[in-house]
């Protein structure tokens, strides 16, 4: 495994991340496809093995159950003090007022259940998972810097926004002396690069570590474009909205990472993930796992060094997408 450092900190974290999201309660309607505990408990135990220390999930996964998985597997498989962990915020947890949101009361509201979910007593990286654009940033800012301060977070983080928004984020923290969002964790595969445009030369700019999400486009990387549904897809609703319709150029690039792993003798999802982890931006892809193949592809992949030709045949089909993934 290689170790890299996040962003501008001296926080060493492997070049491949865990996403807990798969790992939760199917039973819970807003992830159906999702593994229960038992058949989730081997995916991190492989995961350490493979010297993976950093894993994300979120409150909202399973409305809670993925983070008590996590919690409990890590607590098995790993050492606290080895293991960055972390989770997000903003997404709606309950009914009525306040169930939701980056609010003062949210953020210490949601990181204490959090950590009692997870079964620890600080968060390593604690991001908030979207804009939230009825609460001011400055509030946001200035509550988690106060959990920074109060030893609960190490680090604070955020997901998918524009640009602009976190532009903004990074200056008022720095003018009031908080913490600073020292990650971005935003959409970038094969298939989605408007992130190219703005936001990460921005991360580049200011030191911050990029971990995007859906490296392989929810699979759709990893298969040919016209291969049979798989379970997930026909239930991840989420998925279906960010990949509503594959444009012709689309399926061209998928065309050309089965050209180029056929060559190579390689899985798809190697091609796909060796193309994002040489942009010097990435830090960290976020990997999901439901097969033990997708962990593995996913760490044999930081030794495929794609050559030029291959990256201009692969990037040369792409057409411009509308922004998505920001919202939920």
């Amino acid at each position: 495994m290689i170790y890299v450092k996040l962003g501008r900190t001296g926080l060493d974290v492997s070049r491949i991340c865990l996403g807990c999201m798969s790992y939760g309660n199917p039973a819970i309607k807003n992830q159906p496809w999702s593994l229960g505990e038992k058949e989730s408990l081997p995916f991190f135990r492989q995961a350490v093995e493979l010297g993976i220390n950093f894993f994300d999930t979120a409150n909202v996964y399973s409305l809670g159950a993925s983070e008590e998985i996590t919690g409990r597997a890590l607590k098995e498989y790993a050492r606290r003090e080895e293991i960055v962990l972390a989770t997000k915020l903003y997404s709606r947890m309950r009914e009525g007022p306040n169930g939701a949101g980056l609010s003062r009361k949210a953020v210490f509201q949601e990181l204490d259940a959090s950590l009692r979910r997870l079964g620890t007593d600080y968060i390593d990286l604690y991001q908030i998972h979207r804009w939230d654009d009825a609460t001011p940033i400055e509030e946001t800012l200035e509550a988690l810097n106060d959990v920074v301060r109060a030893g609960k977070v190490r680090y604070i983080g955020a997901s998918s926004m524009f640009a602009w928004q976190f532009a903004k984020s990074l200056e008022v923290s720095t003018r009031n002396g908080w913490a600073r969002f020292v990650s971005m964790q935003n959409f970038v595969n094969l298939i989605y690069r408007e992130e190219e445009r703005e936001m990460l030369p921005l991360c580049k700019s200011e030191g911050i570590g990029v971990i995007p999400w859906s490296p392989l486009a929810r699979g759709r990387l990893a298969r040919p474009w016209n291969a049979e549904a798989t379970n997930r897809s026909e239930k991840d609703q989420y998925g279906a909205r960010i990949y509503s319709k594959l444009a012709e150029g689309d399926r061209q690039i998928i065309d050309e990472v089965g050209n180029i792993a056929a060559r190579r003798n390689i899985p798809r999802a190697q091609v796909a993930l060796a193309w994002l982890l040489r942009k010097p931006e990435i830090t960290a892809p976020i990997i999901g796992a439901t097969k033990p193949q997708h962990l593995q592809d996913a760490v044999a992949a930081l030794d495929v060094k794609l050559i030029e030709e291959e990256v201009k045949a692969l990037e040369a089909p792409y057409v411009p997408h509308p922004v998505v993934g920001i919202t939920f």
